[in-house]
């Protein structure tokens, strides 16, 4: 993946949650370095969400840790949270507030010094090209720019790492595209970690995939060690199928 004296900057050892008997994930183990864009790919229901609730802090793991730029983040929760830029699936927003009054909620909810709110706030608007919709009610907008405001906010705090989960999700080809251009130019940057079952993400954007099934970890590599003549959908489809029981009831995770 990368050089064993590059700086890890998320690490999951050993994550397992349970629900009962339900297991969402179990025994999953990983690590990503500084500078890297990686997909954390597999069909829904696989685990995807429920790993990056884990890896963000959202929820409690019932078994093993995780570290976000060296700290714990069930022990240095606070520190980690100042490292970590999340944006969940269907973010929530304050659909009432526009752009410019939830970013600087935001900004004041984490404490960012007025002076420095100002500049990170020019920041994220240009990197997030929302301009044209600062004043805008949020529940007026559309599903892309939705989706920047809420990148917008994870990036406030200037984060070094970003965790994003199914980013894409809902948007038009317009808007993925930019979306994944807003991407690769964030990577120059930071260490991304996205979750998708978009077969086209990862080869437009990832330089290594985590693949999970099951709940399972089934291969990490990169997009080309993953590939079968050419083609990332003849792995996905047989390591989505392999060991699969002949009936099996879909899980949403």
């Amino acid at each position: 993946m990368a050089e064993s004296s590059a700086k890890i900057m998320i690490e999951a050892k050993g994550l397992s949650k349970y629900y009962g008997p339900f297991v969402a994930i179990q025994d999953v183990t990983f690590s990503i370095p500084e500078g890297q864009i990686v997909a954390f790919l597999g069909p829904n229901g696989a685990g995807k969400s429920t790993t990056m609730k884990i890896l963000s802090g959202y929820l409690a793991a019932s078994e093993g840790s995780v570290w976000i730029a060296g700290l714990n983040v069930r022990t240095d929760r606070l520190e980690a949270a100042k490292k970590l830029g999340y944006l969940p699936e269907n973010g929530p927003l304050y659909q009432n507030m526009t752009p410019l009054e939830l970013l600087t909620f935001f900004g004041e909810v984490r404490e960012i010094e007025p002076a420095q709110l100002k500049k990170r706030l020019d920041r994220v608007v240009e990197q997030c090209a929302l301009d044209l919709v600062l004043e805008k009610p949020i529940d007026k907008l559309s599903r892309g720019y939705k989706q920047r405001v809420g990148l917008a906010q994870a990036l406030l705090h200037e984060p070094e790492v970003l965790i994003m989960d199914e980013p894409t999700a809902g948007l038009d080809p317009n808007q993925i595209r930019e979306f994944r251009e807003n991407i690769k130019e964030l990577g120059k940057t930071k260490t991304i970690l996205i979750s998708t079952h978009i077969l086209q993400e990862v080869a437009a954007i990832a330089d290594y995939v985590i693949f999970i099934n099951n709940g399972k970890l089934v291969f990490q590599g990169t997009p080309q060690e993953l590939q079968e003549d050419g083609s990332l959908e003849k792995p996905f489809y047989r390591l989505t199928n392999e060991g699969r029981p002949a009936a099996m009831k879909e899980a949403s995770v």
